[in-house]
């Protein structure tokens, strides 16, 4: 059961994911290959980091190649001419498209980066649940905003890294007492929660002036 949960969870955010990536490649007016790397490894980084970190090798996404094909398929569909017309035409959606499929995604791979941590046996080491939970919600997020030569935005507003490592450590606090599904659920929630609000009410950490 809990395996299922977690792969389907895998999947949305995967999709989630990848829908974030491909629209940044299509506001950087890249090419239909520009576009499926980006969605692919906005979808994939971060599970990959999460995977050498913990010893698993090959990283799941080479051995299990469902989430690369999804990530791809959800990127060309993103990019077919009728679908970034109608983005296009409804900034607004667009918009909100990018942040709900932005904070899914974060939440998502937040509470499954945990996962990972205990299927290792290493539950008990908090201070790596919280790590690898952070590396695996924000680890794609940070390459393809490097790739998109933009400075990632985990380094710079909505409270962004913060609410990823405040989620894991709920999941991760919660993971005995409510067990693995109760606890991933309301990891999930609390930083969809949080990263819609800190966007919503512009919350930041202080700035370097």
């Amino acid at each position: 059961m809990t395996q299922t949960l977690v792969f389907i969870m895998e999947l949305i955010g995967t999709a989630a994911f990848a829908v974030s990536g491909a629209m940044t490649g299509i506001r950087k007016q890249m090419d239909l290959f520009g576009v499926a790397v980006l969605g692919l490894t906005t979808a994939v980084g971060g599970g990959v980091i999460r995977d050498l970190v913990l010893g698993v090798t090959p990283p799941m996404t080479f051995r299990n190649p469902v989430y690369a094909v999804v990530a791809i398929a959800v990127s060309l569909v993103v990019f077919l001419p009728q679908v970034r017309r109608a983005l296009q035409y409804v900034q607004h959606g667009y918009d909100l498209l990018l942040l709900g499929s932005d904070s899914l995604g974060l939440g998502i791979f937040t509470v499954v980066g945990v996962q990972g941590a205990f299927r290792v046996g290493m539950g008990d080491n908090l201070f790596l649940c919280i790590f690898v939970g952070t590396v695996t919600g924000i680890g794609g997020g940070i390459m393809r905003d490097i790739m998109a030569q933009e400075r990632p935005v985990v380094f710079e507003k909505h409270f962004y890294g913060c609410a990823r490592i405040l989620g894991a450590l709920f999941c991760a606090l919660l993971w005995k007492p409510l067990g693995s599904v109760g606890a991933m659920f309301l990891g999930t929630a609390l930083v969809v929660l949080l990263r819609s609000l800190a966007a919503r009410y512009r919350w930041n950490l202080p700035r370097a002036k």
